[in-house]
């Protein structure tokens, strides 16, 4: 079982010194969250929460995550960097590709792209993205990035995405594994289908366990039940080694979470995430190494 820290809602001018503290103390990843832009007012329902409404206050800190990969990358030694999740499909393949392959080359490997496809149509709209078809855009751009790290010659004709032969270097430092978000039998196809991991929502820790059975079955119809699946969770009802152990056993091997939630709920001093980070890998992370 791994370990690893969510920066979500943090501020930026947190994150070099938390990032440096979870390298120290054994932590596995550590992670962001993805919005561009946050419209004052909704037309789209937030889908993850009763009354439509978001998680997090207004103005929130939403750092660019590739850029907050790179960044970081030069200060951490061991940590790997994921994110939590990037809309992919709100962007242009081709940048995301080679700002990938840039991070990568300055970590020395250390970078996992977790994607989702996102639920705001107001961003979609804003961005100049088409949010009716993001699903099998998805599967296109992560086909296309694919190509594009070989660092070859390479092109590409799809349905939404057409070039001639080109090369993109540098290519990354070693393979980028690719992870998905999402809890819909969609979303559940598509880790099953093209993706090496899966990101749960918050959620309870027997629908987690559910989703693993069935990403195990789609899987098989896939012709790819002996590939390695990776799982980051978030149970939102288990807290102790003991439960950590039956979920490693259904299958988890990442825990996302933020220690101060634990110890000093709300906190935004510093100082104390950096306590909080170096505590919770001495009461829980090394029980479990």
């Amino acid at each position: 079982m791994k370990f690893t820290l969510s920066a979500a809602f943090t501020a930026v001018t947190a994150l070099p010194r938390i990032a440096i503290a979870a390298d120290e103390a054994g932590w596995a990843m550590i992670t962001t969250s993805d919005h561009v832009v946050n419209p004052k007012e909704l037309k789209t329902p937030y889908p993850y929460t009763a009354d439509g409404s978001r998680r997090w206050p207004e103005k929130t800190d939403w750092p660019d995550q590739l850029v907050t990969m790179g960044a970081l990358a030069t200060i951490t030694k061991q940590i790997q960097f994921t994110t939590n999740a990037f809309v992919l499909p709100m962007r242009s393949p081709y940048l995301v590709a080679k700002a990938l392959s840039t991070v990568s080359v300055l970590s020395n490997n250390r970078a996992v792209l977790t994607v989702g496809v996102g639920w705001s149509r107001d961003e979609f709209e804003i961005l100049g993205e088409d949010f009716s078809t993001r699903g099998k855009r998805t599967d296109e751009m992560i086909e296309i990035m694919r190509l594009l790290w070989t660092g070859d010659y390479v092109e590409y004709h799809g349905k939404h995405y057409d070039f001639p032969p080109v090369e993109m270097n540098p290519k990354p430092a070693g393979h980028i594994p690719i992870w998905s978000g999402g809890i819909s039998e969609a979303a559940l196809k598509r880790v099953a289908r093209v993706t090496e991991g899966w990101l749960s929502d918050l959620q309870p820790a027997a629908d987690i366990v559910a989703s693993i059975k069935r990403i195990r079955e789609l899987r098989k119809d896939y012709g790819r039940e002996d590939a390695p699946l990776e799982v980051l969770a978030s149970p939102m009802d288990v807290f102790d080694v003991d439960g950590y152990r039956r979920l490693e056993d259904e299958g988890v091997t990442h825990i996302l979470m933020q220690p101060w939630m634990v110890y000093h709920p709300g906190t935004q001093d510093v100082g104390v995430m950096v306590d909080d980070i170096k505590r919770y890998a001495d009461d829980v992370i090394a029980k479990l190494s």
